[in-house]
């Protein structure tokens, strides 16, 4: 074995003393961004766009810029949600994300689609390399917490934002079937991985509420949140029910009008990160 000459730059060995390589992309030289939290779960269907629009639009109330990032290429719902129909505009600077009508930024594929409704039909690689410019291209500007909508799983697009971008703190979105625990624990597990640190689990589709009596009714059965959130030691951060009322604002373009505390638990936590009190 040669002598080590302390020069990592030309070295392949796995020596424990060299420096871990930073693979995180600049974002654009004009953006200025604060906190960057990724909304994940190990499988599609679990409404990580919801979480992810019901939580941006939560900590927007309390006072802070707040921007999304669409990275579910193939299934983008963000821009319906917050009602968005205008394209993306870009000049010689860069790309300028959509604003809501109440002032979040949204960066999403279908804002650059000629239809909404056309299909993105790319292979991985391209996918990947769309959502990495979605962070160097894109001229955030000043967003004191941006959030990141992931596809579901644990393939490219989650691996690139991962290994692209610098993100500060993940939410793990599940629901209450038994089954999920175990797409839970991969969701954990490529986070533990990939060194991203994990603020809690969002139950979503949770409960429903008899109109009548108020009554929370478990439509699909009994909750295992707490004990996938005990066996990770991980805090729960919220449940969100069933909500006729909610699903409509969502479809309607007006999530920015949702009522509700279902997530001020997992607000807080992202306002803590950021050295922001609620």
């Amino acid at each position: 074995m040669s002598e080590c000459t302390h020069d990592c730059s030309s070295c392949g060995a796995a020596c424990p003393s060299r420096e871990p390589q930073d693979l995180h992309e600049k974002p654009h030289e004009l953006s200025k961004i604060g906190k960057v939290i990724a909304v994940v779960s190990g499988k599609g269907g679990v409404g990580k766009s919801l979480v992810t629009a019901l939580t941006a639009v939560s900590v927007q109330r309390t006072g802070h810029t707040v921007g999304v990032l669409d990275a579910d290429i193939t299934g983008p719902s963000v821009p319906k949600m917050f009602g968005i129909r205008s394209r993306a505009e870009a000049d010689d600077q860069g790309i300028y994300p959509a604003k809501s009508k109440l002032g979040t930024d949204i960066m999403s594929v279908n804002l650059l689609l000629e239809n909404p409704s056309d299909p993105v039909i790319w292979r991985g690689p391209v996918i990947a390399g769309a959502v990495k410019q979605f962070w160097t291209d894109v001229i955030w500007g000043d967003d004191e917490y941006l959030f990141v909508d992931m596809p579901p799983g644990t393939g490219d697009v989650p691996l690139t934002v991962f290994q692209s971008i610098p993100v500060d703190g993940i939410l793990i979105v599940t629901t209450p079937q038994e089954l999920v625990s175990m797409i839970v624990e991969k969701a954990v597990k490529m986070a533990e991985t990939m060194h991203v640190p994990i603020l809690g689990l969002v139950e979503n589709m949770s409960y429903a509420v008899c109109p009548d009596c108020g009554k929370h009714i478990s439509v699909f059965g009994d909750s295992k949140i707490d004990e996938i959130a005990a066996k990770h030691g991980l805090p729960v951060l919220g449940r969100i029910p069933i909500n006729p009322k909610l699903a409509a604002a969502c479809d309607a373009g007006m999530v920015e009008l949702f009522e509700g505390d279902w997530l001020d638990p997992a607000v807080r936590a992202i306002l803590a990160l950021g050295g922001h009190a609620e």
